[in-house]
């Protein structure tokens, strides 16, 4: 006999999935209370940055990467250059991305701050 902490039986388990069935599969939200759904994004809610450094050239891609390098890179990792500070991000697990687009840049260079690893990056 199974001991455990279930107050129904093994028939009435088997009979509460076979009712919950259905409304698993549906996709729709299974809490009755609305407050525990999350809510959708709003229009004027900001962007948020995933994937890779994507939008190189375009005028908001500079603000873009400098916020995802300070997110990943402290002030003391600075001045380096693009060999110490891709090890860096990888330290700090940032995007693969990210750090194949540092790794990328020219290692005689060094960089003094974000700023101008940004400006590296972004093409500016």
């Amino acid at each position: 006999m199974q001991r455990g902490s279930d107050r129904l039986s093994v028939h009435r388990d088997d009979e509460m999935k076979h009712e919950l069935q259905e409304l698993l599969r549906s996709g729709h939200p299974t809490r009755t209370e609305e407050w525990h759904d999350p809510e959708p994004t709003a229009d004027d809610d900001p962007e948020v940055w995933s994937g890779p450094v994507g939008g190189l050239g375009s005028p908001a891609s500079l603000e873009r990467v400098r916020l995802a390098l300070a997110r990943n890179l402290n002030r003391h990792a600075f001045p380096a250059d693009a060999h110490e500070l891709a090890r860096a991000l990888r330290r700090s697990n940032a995007p693969g991305a990210l750090i194949d687009a540092v790794a990328g840049l020219p290692r005689s260079h060094r960089y003094a701050n974000v700023q101008q690893l940004a400006e590296a990056l972004a093409g500016g």
